[in-house]
C-alpha cells in the first residue's frame, strides 16, 4: 500500500549513506557479518515499534561516537539535528579514546538509562534486543566459544542484559520490552544463567 505522503525525508537517505561509509570496514565481533547489518536491524526495530524519523536516524547512528574515530556530537548535530545528536550521545557508553574499562562504562550507562525518556529508551531497547538475539543465535552455533569474542566475561554479559532490562522497565511500558525480556530469558536459559528480575 502506498502512502499519500513520503514516509520519511532525505535525512534518512543521508544517514544510511553516512553509516554505510563510516562502518564499511567494520565487522560484528568474531563474525564475518558487516557491522552495518546491526545498524540497519536496530533502525528497523525502532521504525516497526513506532519511532519517528529522528529516532530512526539516531538508531542508524547510535554506535558512531563510540566506534568511529573523528566523528563528534557537533558533527552529528550539524548534519542531522540537535535532537538526533542528543540521542546518540545518550546511547553511547563512552565517547573517549581509549575507552574506559568495560564495567565502568556499562554501570555508568545503566545509571542514566533508568531515568531517560521513553523516546530514548525505545532506541536502546531496539539495540539491546538485536544484540541479545544475535547472542542467542551465535551461542546456539558455537557454544561457550562465543564469550571469547568479547571484553566482558560470560557472567558479566549475562548480568548486563538483565540489568539493561531492569533499567528500561523502570517507569516505561512498551511492547518491545516483552520481546526483550523473552530474548534475555532465552539467552540466560541456554547459557546457564539465572533470571533474577522480579
Amino acid at each position: 500500500m502506498d502512502s499519500t505522503t513520503p514516509c520519511y525525508s532525505e535525512r534518512v537517505d543521508d544517514a544510511l549513506a553516512f553509516v554505510a561509509h563510516a562502518f564499511r570496514m567494520k565487522l560484528r565481533k568474531g563474525t564475518g557479518t558487516p557491522y552495518l547489518a546491526h545498524l540497519l536491524a536496530v533502525s528497523a526495530l525502532v521504525a516497526e515499534h513506532g519511532g519517528d524519523e529522528d529516532q530512526i536516524v539516531a538508531a542508524l547512528l547510535h554506535d558512531t561516537l563510540e566506534d568511529i574515530d573523528g566523528v563528534t556530537a557537533d558533527d552529528i548535530e550539524r548534519r542531522f539535528s540537535a535532537r538526533v545528536a542528543a540521542f546518540v550521545v545518550a546511547l553511547s557508553d563512552t565517547t573517549t579514546r581509549p575507552k574506559p574499562p568495560w564495567e565502568e562504562r556499562k554501570r555508568r550507562y545503566l545509571a542514566h538509562l533508568r531515568s531517560e525518556p521513553a523516546e530514548l529508551k525505545l532506541i536502546s531497547a531496539a539495540d539491546k534486543l538485536h544484540n541479545a538475539r544475535s547472542l542467542v543465535r551465535d551461542y546456539l552455533q558455537v557454544g561457550d566459544a562465543l564469550w571469547d569474542r568479547f571484553t566482558a566475561s560470560k557472567e558479566q554479559t549475562l548480568w548486563y542484559y538483565e540489568a539493561v532490562l531492569g533499567a528500561l522497565v523502570d517507569g516505561w511500558e512498551h511492547p518491545i520490552l516483552g520481546e526483550l525480556e523473552l530474548t534475555v530469558r532465552e539467552l540466560l536459559d541456554i547459557a546457564g544463567g539465572e533470571f533474577n528480575r522480579d
